[in-house]
């Protein structure tokens, strides 16, 4: 969940000659800690790391990153996709679940997190009602590899701002994949509302194989998300995500997603959630619980 945290404020005290405390320094307009020189191998002190911010459970990336020489893992627990085609006159039944995906993160300096996403185990079913065929398939999916760039709002402020190159590579096992290695960079963005409120939005642009197998085409997906506290540590989301591809004769995607998180402490989180489809092109439903950790 996207959030605008004012993190790591340091203030100096001393004692007049009277014995009075006196505030020496900014004490109405305390600065954040210097982080510049921060890197993975001179982490950020623990009393001066930002409140844990993650790229799940919404499809919304953070704008936020991993503070330098600490580590983040963020995975779902258990996963399950149901999507059901009539097009064209068929009968399409997919099912699919995901075995612990993970996010693995790194914080390389103050403002750039090194992200690698691994899809240990896929098991999918395909059922064709009218050719009344069923199909299995299973093993390891594709790698992502993703650096996150923040360029205002890590550790302070009303809005944050980051960008995220990434590349897919092809290491799926047993058709799960395109075998196609693709890319694209996404824009996440952040604001901090009244009332308690954070909204969340994203732009990315990918480039992708086309469907036939031969030549490439753009992508565009847009997000919004909106979210608030809800009783102590627990808080919730709604979201809209939208795709569209530049390639003839492919629908766009669109999701209204819901899901909460709880907060278990300060470095891991629970989340819960479902992404609900709402064009025919989208996947029916897909529930999910997983968690995030930092060290």
């Amino acid at each position: 969940m996207n959030r605008l945290l004012l993190l790591g404020r340091r203030f100096v005290w001393g004692v007049n000659a009277a014995g009075t405390a006196t505030l020496l320094g900014a004490a109405i307009n305390p600065t954040p800690a210097d982080k510049s020189g921060d890197s993975l191998f001179h982490p950020t002190p623990k009393e001066f790391l930002r409140e844990m911010s993650t790229d799940r459970p919404d499809k919304t990336e953070s704008a936020y990153t991993v503070d330098a020489g600490h580590f983040q893992v963020e995975m779902d627990l258990a996963t399950y996709t149901h999507d059901r085609d009539r097009s064209g006159g068929g009968d399409l039944r997919t099912e699919a679940w995901s075995v612990a995906p993970i996010n693995l993160k790194a914080g390389l300096c103050h403002d750039v997190d090194l992200q690698l996403i691994l899809e240990p185990h896929q098991r999918v079913r395909t059922h064709d009602r009218v050719a009344g065929t069923v199909v299995h398939q299973s093993g390891f999916g594709d790698i992502t590899v993703r650096l996150k760039k923040n360029f205002w709002g890590n550790d302070g402020g009303r809005t944050a701002l980051a960008m995220m190159p990434y590349v897919k590579l092809p290491t799926n096992e047993d058709g799960l994949g395109n075998n196609a290695v693709e890319g694209g960079v996404t824009f996440p963005f952040a604001v901090e509302l009244p009332a308690g409120w954070s909204l969340g939005a994203m732009t990315e642009v990918d480039l992708l194989r086309n469907d036939t197998g031969s030549g490439r085409h753009a992508a565009f997906v847009n997000t919004v998300t909106l979210g608030h506290d809800l009783i102590g540590k627990l808080a919730g989301y709604v979201e809209f995500y939208s795709e569209v591809r530049a390639q003839r004769g492919v629908p766009w995607v669109g999701t209204v997603d819901l899901g909460l998180t709880y907060g278990l402490t300060e470095n891991l989180q629970l989340d819960a959630g479902i992404n609900l489809g709402v064009t025919r092109s989208a996947d029916d439903f897909n529930p999910f619980l997983g968690l995030s950790w930092r060290f």
